[in-house]
């Protein structure tokens, strides 16, 4: 009898599922969503497990966004393919957004994989693994990212004609998530230790819009400021054009609201903007950015810029240079230019060589380091609420509330100096600084 019962669990047991996430926190948030319907189908699900099994179902979550994102997603794709010829992983299925907008080219060219899925595909893909999409588990998820902070999600698509970009293709109109539902996924992250909601979108500012007819972003702010056990709200991924100033009210209003702003600026040169259908001027853009910090005299900007844009000259890129040494933003990164099908400026003639855009990009992050280090320079001597990340070798790695997880500054205390938890907020004291990483001690 005991040998037919086990027989019998393992023709009913499961194969694991190993979800392997690629591109944005955008991603990052979906994958987690996949796997907590998985494991409300009682599935065993892990997230990019070092070790595969035979009977493994790999799951690969891709990005479609620029050159370098798509390959690292075609190599994933190859790398489970093959292990799957070899008879060492189960199936392997395809999801996201170079599978949105690459499907027929990718089942003509990597064949044995098993399907192909868009990014709207939660049930199909579930239903294709044996599970069932479960409507009480809306806003549940399973979170790969420490508990302690989470990616919340409040919108999908995007409704921006920018030339460069590919998104409108992959992810589709914009869609708004409701204020209630919002405020109860946050009740549940709570619950389960999240301290820090870190709110995303492929537009946070155009929120509202289509579901209340307004842009209704302060007010969702506000009610997940009230919501008990968050202490920190972040602002990701915010537009210049319509940028609504009322948002930075509840900055000064809420403790728990993060002096922190995400805005991809992309450029400053007025032809640039204009071809690249940005819907503001050179002089708007420095009106907004001076308006911001006027209201929130302490915020950290945070900037994302693009190098190398069809018809870029030196002059262009002079005066883009020019004004990132003017403007000293807190945080800032940089992409070359990527010629995306189907996009706005793929009709235009991509004339600036690759080693260029690389090395305008190098020379911008160039200057940014500077500006980095001597604003890290300023703080040495103050105090700041600092929340733990993790431990690593000899040292617990924070961040505080002007810095974003794995793109922006950490502080780093000795452990052998100092005791933290992770996922504690902690006083720190800065005593040194480099260009960007900040050291400290703990403070009572």
């Amino acid at each position: 009898m005991r040998t037919k019962e086990i027989n019998h669990v393992k023709k009913i047991a499961k194969p694991r599922v190993n979800v392997v996430t690629l591109g944005c926190s955008k991603n990052i948030y979906d994958s987690e969503i996949l796997m907590g319907q998985l494991k409300g189908n009682s599935f065993d699900v892990v997230h990019e497990a070092d070790k595969v099994g035979k009977d493994d179902i790999i799951v690969i979550n891709t990005c479609g966004f620029i050159d370098n994102a798509k390959q690292e997603s075609i190599d994933t794709i190859l790398q489970y393919s093959q292990l799957k010829e070899e008879g060492k992983v189960g199936k392997v299925i395809v999801t996201g957004c170079l599978s949105e907008r690459y499907k027929p080219e990718l089942e003509a060219e990597i064949t044995n994989v098993d399907a192909y899925f868009g990014t709207n595909d939660l049930q199909n893909i579930l239903h294709s693994v044996g599970a069932n999409y479960r409507h009480e588990l809306i806003g549940e998820r399973l979170l790969t990212t420490p508990s302690h902070f989470a990616y919340f999600k409040i919108a999908e698509g995007c409704n921006r004609p920018c030339s460069f970009c590919a998104i409108p293709l992959m992810r589709g109109k914009h869609l708004s998530q409701p204020i209630d539902q919002l405020v109860n996924n946050a009740k549940s992250l709570v619950k389960n230790g999240t301290k820090e909601l870190i709110l995303i979108a492929q537009d946070l500012t155009y929120y509202g819009l289509d579901l209340y007819g307004k842009r209704n972003l302060d007010e969702l702010i506000r009610r997940l400021s009230d919501v008990n056990g968050v202490e920190w709200i972040r602002l990701q991924y915010a537009y210049p054009s319509g940028f609504p100033m009322e948002i930075l009210d509840v900055m000064n209003e809420r403790e728990n609201v993060c002096k922190y702003l995400d805005m991809p600026l992309q450029h400053i040169s007025d032809d640039m903007l204009k071809s690249m259908r940005r819907g503001i001027t050179k002089q708007k853009t420095i009106d907004l950015v001076d308006a911001i910090r006027d209201k929130v005299p302490n915020i950290a900007l945070r900037t994302t810029l693009i190098t190398g844009y069809p018809g870029e000259t030196e002059q262009d890129f002079e005066e883009m240079q020019q004004w990132v040494e003017d403007t000293r933003f807190d945080r800032l990164g940089c992409f070359t230019y990527s010629h995306e099908e189907k996009t706005h400026a793929h009709s235009l003639v991509d004339d600036v060589p690759e080693e260029v855009k690389q090395e305008r990009a190098d020379a911008i992050m160039e200057i940014q380091q500077g500006i980095s280090f001597d604003k890290n320079q300023e703080k040495i001597g103050n105090t700041y609420k600092v929340l733990v990340d993790k431990k690593d070798g000899d040292y617990f790695v924070g961040r505080t509330e002007y810095d974003s997880p794995e793109v922006d500054n950490e502080v780093l205390i000795n452990a052998a100096l100092d005791y933290a938890t992770v996922g504690s907020f902690v006083n720190v004291k800065i005593d040194k600084a480099e260009d960007f990483d900040l050291y400290g001690r703990i403070v009572k």
